[in-house]
């Protein structure tokens, strides 16, 4: 309907109507008079009226120049009745149907409400049958109704858009959180490991250390460069929707900590892993990856347990190392305040989870819990 309303020929059609419809009051006041000198004389009454309510039909200015020409309009189409009967009835239903979309609302209302009341009083000032005068009163506030009824759905359909597109935004924001949240995970886990074994084998070149060490340190960090890359093609497939079971992720990544590190990864998995939603299987295996990745970072040589199980009507993980130094624990699993951390945390509040984490003394522990 709307875009046929656009065509060109049709709003030529409706324009031209509306100018027919507005000008036969002006030209019925000028017919009816007995003399030209009369016709002249009220003539311009219709035009004024004529032009001002044209003008704010088809232009919209600001409030308060609408507002003066509307009524401009109510007042000549008034004077027009008050002159010849019914020969300014155009602009008291013009004034109803355009209040509303150039006025405020109390404005619109004043007005329409001035418009509806003054027609019957002047129509029996002037002594004309009660039984029309009340008929053309209904008719405009028949008109009323109908013109607020649709300007109230065109304001609902408006806004309703306007939240469309503010959810929009904030889809397309979330997106990009998440896409961030995503390269971070794959790369400090990849790349943090590699550097660590590329610092090893500078230390131990600085050194004189032997270079089959070396060589081991260098090969170490080159099978973690493909490891990263092959991770990298698994995220993009996760984010297109092809991801790889959340079991088989979760002992690649207990495996690679025991190759990369030397020391041992248990993996107990004691849930129903079918039963848990695709975010909530991605930030399982995004959280043990992170908290593997601290490990590696902030406890170097510490073993680790990663455990999956149902608690309830959750799903629950549990990251626990045992690294540590003399006297102190050592900020392991959860090592760290960054991005890392925080992006854990955020992940799991996004699906509804939590995360904790909690430094021991034999050890860090990270525990995330998903719906289940």
């Amino acid at each position: 309907m709307a875009s046929f309303l656009r065509r060109p020929a049709v709003r030529v059609a409706l324009y031209v109507l509306l100018v027919a419809y507005l000008a036969s009051g002006p030209v019925n006041l000028a017919v009816h008079q007995p003399s030209l000198g009369q016709a002249l004389l009220v003539l311009p009454i219709g035009v004024i009226a004529f032009g001002a309510c044209l003008w704010v039909t088809l232009h919209k200015t600001t409030p308060a120049r609408d507002a003066l020409l509307l009524v401009l309009a109510l007042v000549g189409g008034i004077a027009m009745h008050l002159i010849e009967p019914y020969t300014g009835a155009a602009f008291f239903f013009m004034v109803i149907f355009v209040a509303p979309y150039r006025l405020g609302l109390r404005q619109a209302i004043v007005l329409t409400t001035i418009d509806i009341t003054v027609f019957p009083c002047v129509s029996l000032w002037w002594g004309l049958e009660p039984s029309a005068a009340l008929g053309m009163t209904a008719g405009l506030a028949y008109s009323a109704i109908f013109t607020y009824g649709i300007w109230h759905f065109y304001l609902t359909r408006q806004q309703s858009a306007e939240v469309a597109a503010a959810q929009a935004r904030e889809a397309v924001l979330s997106e990009r959180t998440r896409l961030a949240r995503e390269v971070h995970d794959v790369l400090a886990h990849s790349q943090s490991a590699q550097i660590l074994h590329l610092e090893g084998a500078r230390m131990l070149l600085k050194e004189g250390g032997d270079p089959a060490l070396v060589l081991d340190r260098v090969e170490r960090a080159v099978r973690l460069a493909r490891a990263g890359l092959e991770e990298t093609r698994r995220a993009l497939d996760a984010l297109r929707g092809d991801e790889l079971p959340l079991m088989e992720r979760l002992e690649r990544l207990a495996a690679e900590f025991r190759v990369t590190t030397g020391a041992t990864c248990v993996l107990s998995i004691e849930a129903d892993l079918d039963k848990l939603e695709a975010e909530a299987r991605l930030a399982v295996v995004r959280t043990a990856q992170e908290a593997l990745t601290n490990v590696r970072k902030h406890a170097p040589g510490a073993s680790v347990s990663v455990t999956l199980h149902h608690v309830g009507k959750w799903c629950e993980l549990e990251v626990r190392d045992d690294g540590k130094v003399t006297g102190t624990p050592v900020q392991g699993a959860g090592g760290g305040t960054g991005y890392g951390l925080v992006g854990m945390r955020e992940r799991a509040e996004l699906i509804g989870g939590s995360l904790t984490t909690c430094a021991e003394e034999d050890g860090f522990t990270v525990i995330l819990k998903v719906p289940a």
